[in-house]
C-alpha cells in the first residue's frame, strides 16, 4: 500500500518546500537514533518522505500516480510500487486482484457493502483503461499528454449536487440524513449489525428539493473529458499506469480509477536494454585497421563523435557513458556494436593484400 508522505511529515498536500523542510528538520531531530528517545524506523520513514516531497519531479509523480519511483515497474504486470493498492497477476495472465478491495468481499457481512463499494462502504465507479501510444523518445525522456475519455463525470450544471440551481437539498427521510442504513442480520454465528448506503439518497443523506434537468437529479452524467498526464521518463512498452479517481463516476460514491496501458513504438537506431541503449554501426575495413571517428546520432538531439580504436574486432562493443535512459542516479549508457563491412576487392587491392599476407599479417 502506498505511503502518505504528507501525513508522515504532518503537512498539507499544497505545502511549500520551506514548510516541508521545516517539518522534516523538526521530526528528524525528534526521531534521530542518537537521541535517548529516538526511533530508527520513524526516522527512516521521515527521511524517505522528505526525499520524495523535496524533489519536484518525484513529488509530481507521487501526487499524480501515488508513487515517485518508476524504476521498479515491470512491463505487462502491475507491480508499480505504490500505485494505490497491490495488483496481482499470475504468470499465465490470470485475474488481476486489488488487495485494496478485500473489504468489498466481506464488507456487506460486517458493515461495508458488496460489489461496487470501496473501503468504508462507499460506492466506487467503474475502472477504465485506455491505450496510449508513445514514441521511443517519449518513453525514454518522459512527456506530457492530453487524454480524451468518455466517462460518467460530475454534472457541470449542478456541480454534482443533483439539485436545480437555486433550490435546496433536504435531509433524506429514509435514513434521516445519515446516508447509511443499519440493520441486524442473524447468522449461525449470532447477530451481526450491517451498515449499507441508503438506496433512496445513494448514501449522500440529501434529496434535491427540485432535480437538476441536466443530470435528472443524479449529479453524474456522460461527458467527454480531457485529462492531462505527465508520463515519467524511462517507461516501457506494455507498462500500465494508474490514475486514482479518474475513472467512471457514480452517484453518491467516488470515482473509479483510470489505467493507462503504454504502447511504445520501435526506433530505427536504438533498442533498449534496461537503462542502456543499444545500437549498431558499420565501419570500413580500413577504419577497423587504422582507427577512425564516427558520428553517432543521439536521441535527445545532436551528434556525438566516438573514437574507433585501431585494430578493433568485428562485433566488439564500445560504451558511451551517461547518454542512455534517465534513472534515479543519472543516466545509463549507450552500447555500440561495431560491424566491419568487408569490401569487394579490385585486382590492385588483392595485390596489396597478398603483400601483407607475405609479411605475416
Amino acid at each position: 500500500m502506498s505511503k502518505d508522505y504528507y501525513k508522515i511529515l504532518g503537512v498539507n498536500k499544497g505545502a511549500s518546500k520551506d514548510e516541508i523542510k521545516k517539518a522534516f528538520h523538526k521530526l528528524a531531530h525528534t526521531y534521530h537514533p542518537d537521541k535517548n528517545k529516538g526511533d530508527d524506523t520513524k526516522f527512516k520513514e521521515v527521511n524517505e518522505a522528505y526525499q520524495i516531497l523535496s524533489d519536484d519531479k518525484k513529488r509530481s509523480n507521487y501526487d499524480q500516480f501515488g508513487s515517485a519511483d518508476m524504476g521498479g515497474f515491470n512491463p505487462g504486470t502491475s507491480g508499480f510500487g505504490g500505485f494505490g493498492g497491490f495488483d496481482f497477476r499470475n504468470a499465465n495472465g490470470g485475474v488481476e486482484f486489488d488487495m485494496g478491495d478485500l473489504g468489498d468481499i466481506f464488507g456487506d457481512f460486517f458493515g461495508g457493502g458488496m460489489g461496487g463499494r470501496s473501503r468504508g462502504g462507499q460506492k466506487k465507479g467503474r475502472d477504465l483503461e485506455v491505450l496510449l501510444d508513445l514514441t521511443f523518445e517519449e518513453s525514454i525522456f518522459g512527456v506530457s499528454k492530453d487524454i480524451r475519455i468518455n466517462r460518467n463525470s460530475t454534472c457541470k450544471v449542478c456541480e454534482g449536487t443533483g439539485a436545480k440551481k437555486g433550490t435546496k437539498l433536504n435531509n433524506c427521510k429514509k435514513c434521516g440524513g445519515a446516508g447509511k442504513i443499519r440493520e441486524v442480520k442473524r447468522t449461525i454465528l449470532g447477530n451481526f449489525e450491517s451498515v449499507s448506503a441508503c438506496g433512496e439518497c445513494s448514501g449522500s443523506g440529501k434529496i434535491p428539493e427540485e432535480k437538476c434537468s441536466n443530470c435528472k437529479g443524479i449529479g453524474i452524467n456522460k461527458s467527454d473529458d480531457v485529462i492531462s498526464i505527465n508520463i515519467p521518463s524511462g517507461v516501457e512498452d506494455g507498462q500500465r499506469l494508474k490514475l486514482n479517481g479518474e475513472g467512471d463516476g457514480v452517484q453518491g460514491g467516488r470515482f473509479g480509477d483510470l489505467f493507462i496501458r503504454l504502447k511504445v513504438k520501435s526506433n530505427d537506431i536504438y533498442k533498449r536494454d534496461g537503462d542502456n541503449l543499444i545500437t549498431e554501426i558499420k565501419i570500413k575495413l580500413t577504419d577497423a585497421l587504422l582507427g577512425s571517428t564516427y558520428k553517432l546520432k543521439l536521441l535527445d538531439g545532436g551528434n556525438l563523435e566516438i573514437k574507433i580504436p585501431e585494430g578493433i574486432n568485428n562485433g566488439e562493443l564500445l560504451r558511451v557513458r551517461g547518454k542512455g535512459v534517465p534513472n534515479n542516479y543519472g543516466r545509463g549508457d549507450i552500447i555500440v556494436k561495431v560491424n566491419i563491412t568487408m569490401p569487394k576487392l579490385s585486382k590492385k587491392n588483392k595485390e596489396l593484400i597478398e603483400k601483407l599476407k607475405e609479411e605475416g599479417l
